[in-house]
């Protein structure tokens, strides 16, 4: 490029920015044309607009905040009062095997048969409790005795015995998914001293 297109070209660029700057000038006028014009009674007027539309908001979102806030309690309220809906559903089946067994016992001239009815359905039952609920019992005779897992209701003296053991268990322990719900309730076999 040549020196003088490049001079022409500075030139030009200068008169823009000129121009630019005339034009912020004229428009910061209006401006300042325009705020003047506004009486003080209109900007009072605009202002209580405002806040009259802030407070219509902020109780809109009070109201709004309200209703979730129900909505969510009566959820609550809901998901607790039917909580146990499935696994009450899946008792039902033992409760119904339980009647046929008791149908059957009516007729049946051996008390083994009727034995055998219930020892399925106490099966069945402590399956579907362990493998859909995490339901496991605790508290075997023979076990060693844990204060925190077993209830001792009663101590026995015994010459055999090296530590503390369970010699009786009169109600097995359960845990719901690791976490105890009821303690085993044991007569604990202790060793002489």
């Amino acid at each position: 490029m040549s020196e003088e297109t490049q001079k022409e070209a500075e030139n030009q660029t200068e008169e823009k920015v000129e121009q630019g700057a005339e034009d912020a000038a004229e428009n910061a006028g209006t401006a300042e044309n325009t705020e003047k014009e506004v009486s003080p009674e209109e900007k009072i007027a605009a202002l209580e607009k405002e806040i009259e539309d802030l407070k219509k908001e902020a109780l809109y979102k009070a109201a709004e905040n309200d209703n979730w806030r129900k909505r969510m309690m009566q959820q609550k309220e809901e998901a607790v009062a039917y909580a146990n809906a499935s696994l009450l559903n899946d008792l039902l089946e033992s409760l119904d095997n339980f009647d046929r067994t008791l149908d059957a016992a009516k007729d049946a001239k051996d008390a083994k048969t009727i034995a055998d009815g219930i020892k399925m359905i106490s099966k069945n039952l402590v399956s579907m409790l362990e493998n859909k609920y995490g339901l496991s019992s605790f508290g075997k005779e023979g076990d060693e005795f844990n204060p925190e897992e077993h209830e001792a209701i009663g101590r026995v003296e015994d010459e055999k015995a090296k530590k503390e053991t369970l010699q009786q268990v009169y109600m097995k322990g359960y845990k719901l998914n690791g976490k105890i719900i009821r303690n085993a309730k044991v007569m604990v076999s202790v060793p002489i001293n």
